[in-house]
C-alpha cells in the first residue's frame, strides 16, 4: 500500500527532522521503539478494515498512526483526550509519531472512530492478530519462547460506583450501568475473629477477567480471553492453549494455579503431548485412593516443578499492569471495550520487553519519559 493513500506527514521536514536529531536522545524509548518495530506491515494489517482498502474518499491517516497513538495512551497510561495533547506538545512522541514538530496530531474522536472501525469490521479478531503480530515480529527478531507457558486470570474493577449504581436500579428502576459486568472472587486472606480463631475470608470485586498466557523465557503475553468477573478461570484453558498452539509456540509444560486444576485441563495437556505443572489441590494427593499415586507422581515430576517455578511470573506481569498501565479499573463500560484496553495494555507490555531484549533500553515511565 502506497504512502500516498494517507496524509502526508511532516517528520522528515524543516520543522520534524533537524529538530528531532538535535534534540532527542537516540536512545529514548519510543526512538527504540521505532526502531525495532516495522510499522509498515500494521499499516499493511489495519488498512483492510477501511472501506476500499482506504482507497475511497479523502485521504486518511496511516492506520499505523493511530495503533502507535493508542499504545503511547496505554504505555504512559494516559487518557485519548490526555494522548492528544501530549502528541501535540511533546517532540518525542511527535518524532515516534513521524510529525512535524509543528504538526498537530489526530485528536481523540479519531482515535474512537478508529477502534469502533476495527470492532464493526473485524470484532475482537482485529485486535488479537495485532497482538500476535507483536509475537511473530519478536520470533523473527530472535527473541527465545521457551516450552512453559504460564496461564492466570487478571481481575479488572468495573467502571461502575456500585453503591449508586444500585440505588438507580432501585429507586429509579434504571438499568445497570455496565449491563456484562458480573461479582467474582479475587481472593481470599485468614482473619481472626473475636473468639481468636484464624477464618478465611474471600474478597470480591465487581467487573471482568481477563486470562492470559504469558510465555515464561520471553515474558511477553501470548494469548487472551476475557470474560465477566464471575466465570471460572479453569474452564478458559482449552482457548489459551488453542491459541498458542496455533502460534506455533514450543508448548511443552503449562503451569498455572489451583484455579485450574480440573481433571478435564489435566487430559487435554496428556492427549496433547504436554506436561501439566498445573498446582494440584490438597484433596487430590491426601485421600485415602489409589488413584491419588498418579498424582503423586506429577507431583514429584521434574516438569511440574519446573513449571511451577516459573509461576511468579504472572503475577509480576498482572502488578506492571495494574500499577503501571491502568489496568486496575476499566477505562469505559462493556466487555468489548474492556477487551480493547486489555489488548492494547498486553501489546504495551510486550513493546516494553522487546524494546528490553533487543536494544537494552528500559522503558522510563511517564514521569521521566514526557516530562
Amino acid at each position: 500500500m502506497g504512502q500516498e493513500r494517507f496524509k502526508r506527514l511532516g517528520k522528515d521536514s524543516f520543522f520534524g527532522k533537524m529538530v528531532y536529531d538535535r534534540v532527542i536522545p537516540r536512545d529514548h524509548f519510543l526512538m527504540r521503539l521505532d526502531e525495532v518495530i516495522p510499522w509498515q506491515r500494521f499499516t499493511d494489517k489495519l488498512v483492510k478494515y477501511y472501506r476500499g482498502g482506504a482507497k475511497e474518499g479523502r485521504p486518511p491517516y496511516d492506520p499505523a498512526l493511530l495503533l502507535k497513538m493508542l499504545l503511547v495512551a496505554y504505555l504512559y497510561n494516559l487518557s485519548e483526550r490526555q494522548v492528544e495533547e501530549v502528541a501535540n506538545f511533546n517532540l518525542p512522541v511527535k518524532c515516534f509519531l513521524g510529525l512535524a514538530a509543528d504538526e498537530l496530531a489526530p485528536d481523540h474522536s479519531t482515535l474512537t472512530a478508529f477502534k469502533s472501525r476495527l470492532v464493526e469490521n473485524g470484532r475482537l479478531g482485529a485486535f488479537e492478530k495485532l497482538l500476535t503480530e507483536i509475537i511473530s515480529i519478536a520470533r523473527e527478531k530472535g527473541i527465545r519462547f521457551g516450552s512453559i507457558q504460564v496461564l492466570d486470570s487478571v481481575h479488572t474493577v468495573a467502571d461502575v460506583n456500585v453503591e449508586k449504581d444500585k440505588r438507580r436500579q432501585g429507586k429509579e428502576g434504571k438499568p445497570p450501568r455496565d449491563a456484562n459486568a458480573k461479582w467474582g472472587v479475587k481472593g481470599s486472606r485468614r482473619l481472626e475473629d473475636e473468639g481468636g480463631r484464624v477464618v478465611e475470608q474471600k474478597e470480591y470485586f465487581y467487573g471482568y477477567k481477563a486470562h492470559v498466557s504469558l510465555n515464561a523465557e520471553s515474558g511477553m503475553i501470548t494469548s487472551l480471553v476475557h470474560t465477566p468477573g464471575n466465570i471460572y478461570d479453569g474452564h478458559e484453558l482449552p482457548t489459551l492453549l488453542e491459541k498458542d498452539l496455533a502460534q506455533r509456540l514450543p508448548v511443552s509444560i503449562v503451569t498455572a494455579d489451583r484455579a485450574y486444576d480440573d481433571s478435564d485441563n489435566h487430559e487435554l495437556l496428556f492427549s496433547k503431548g504436554i506436561h501439566s505443572a498445573i498446582r494440584l489441590h490438597a484433596y487430590r494427593i491426601q485421600k485415602k485412593d489409589p488413584n491419588k499415586d498418579v498424582w503423586l507422581q506429577l507431583q514429584q515430576s521434574a516438569s511440574y516443578q519446573h513449571g511451577l517455578a516459573e509461576r511468579y511470573k504472572i503475577e509480576r506481569k498482572f502488578g506492571e499492569a495494574k500499577q503501571q498501565h491502568g489496568l486496575r479499573r476499566c477505562r469505559y463500560v462493556g466487555i468489548v471495550r474492556y477487551a480493547i484496553q486489555s489488548f492494547l495494555t498486553a501489546m504495551a507490555l510486550n513493546l516494553k520487553r522487546m524494546v528490553l531484549l533487543l536494544t537494552g533500553v528500559p522503558f522510563r515511565g511517564r514521569a521521566r519519559a514526557l516530562a
